[in-house]
């Protein structure tokens, strides 16, 4: 099934055609006025060499004036291999449709609302036949069986034309085209960028990560760089002034040779001053009552320590390196974020 983007905005047109695999572009006037577009025939131009296929409009009151426009449209540098006229279906558009097929062009006969016009256009020879299925949907029409007709009559009957589904309103037209097997789809970029998003493929992909990165960091390379450290001879209100110019809810307390004597902790304070009240604070840090601090080495993968994390229920880890302290490892560092 081949792909379109519908629209007229440089900026969508360029996001999408990123891709790399659109089969090509449908506008028409009304995208284009919307947009606030004054120079029609320079935006064709500038749009005939962003895309592989450009399908426009070729308007004109009688077959022979949509010739003309066509022709004129040509003339402005168009590739007729690459470009594709769009005619809104009539008993002149499907005449025009049939003059311009003998002469090679490709034709879309479009504002198809029913199996008799889709039946007057493949019979000319349209290269394209287009249903609005949002438009008709709009109006209490059965758009999807209309559509699914169409692609009957066109395998029934041998045509060679491509049925494509337009006015597409949101993802599950998308879902709808594929099942009733139409040849050709055109679809606004909102519509085209929703296409492969799915809460449950985010989940995975984030855990994926999540778990390439547990296997694959070191802890020195994951953790935050905060590396809150006082000295065994500083007080409890240094250490708490240390902590607060930090944001961290924890202080590594040092030994004059610079190893480790314990960490400190916000719990520490709070179960300190509920027990011994405001003095506290004059306290020296090496005058308290340390366990062995829950460590990690810098060179240890993340794995290591979401082992440590999980078995000690703690949400901060020590790291050190050669028994000193460089710095702190949080949960969320395991994730990197």
């Amino acid at each position: 099934m081949e792909l379109y983007l519908d629209s007229a905005n440089l900026k969508e047109i360029e996001e999408g055609f990123k891709l790399g695999f659109l089969n090509g572009l449908t506008t028409t006037p009304t995208f284009m006025q919307r947009e606030g577009i004054t120079d029609i025939d320079g935006t064709i131009v500038k749009l005939s060499k962003m895309v592989p296929v450009l399908q426009i409009e070729a308007l004109g009151d009688t077959a022979e004036d949509v010739l003309k426009e066509a022709h004129r449209q040509l003339n402005l540098g168009l590739d007729p291999k690459k470009t594709v006229f769009k005619i809104p279906v009539s008993l002149e558009g499907v005449r025009a449709c049939h003059l311009l097929r003998k002469e090679g062009l490709l034709v879309n006969v479009h504002l198809v609302y029913t199996l008799q016009q889709a039946y007057m256009a493949m019979h000319a020879g349209a290269t394209y036949v287009c249903p609005l299925v949002g438009r008709l949907q709009d109006q209490g029409h059965d758009a999807l069986t209309l559509v699914e007709q169409c692609v009957d009559a066109v395998d029934h009957y041998g045509y060679d034309t491509k049925i494509m589904f337009s006015s597409v309103r949101h993802n599950e037209h998308v879902r709808n085209a594929i099942n009733i097997g139409v040849h050709t789809i055109t679809v606004p970029l909102k519509v085209l960028k929703s296409l492969t998003e799915n809460n449950f493929t985010t989940v995975g992909t984030e855990q994926f990560l999540v778990d390439t990165r547990l296997m694959t960091v070191r802890v020195k390379e994951a953790a935050n760089g905060i590396n809150p450290i006082v000295s065994a001879d500083d007080t409890l209100q240094s250490a708490l002034v240390k902590m607060t110019g930090y944001g961290f809810g924890a202080v590594t307390v040092t030994n004059a040779d610079g190893s480790v004597k314990g960490v400190f902790t916000d719990g520490d304070i709070r179960r300190l001053l509920q027990n011994e009240g405001e003095q506290i604070l004059g306290k020296k840090m090496g005058d308290m009552q340390y366990g062995t601090p829950i460590s990690v080495d810098a060179n240890a993968l993340l794995n290591d320590a979401a082992v440590i994390f999980k078995k000690t229920n703690v949400d901060t880890i020590l790291v050190t390196e050669n028994g000193k302290p460089v710095g702190m490892l949080d949960i969320q560092d395991l994730k990197g974020l």
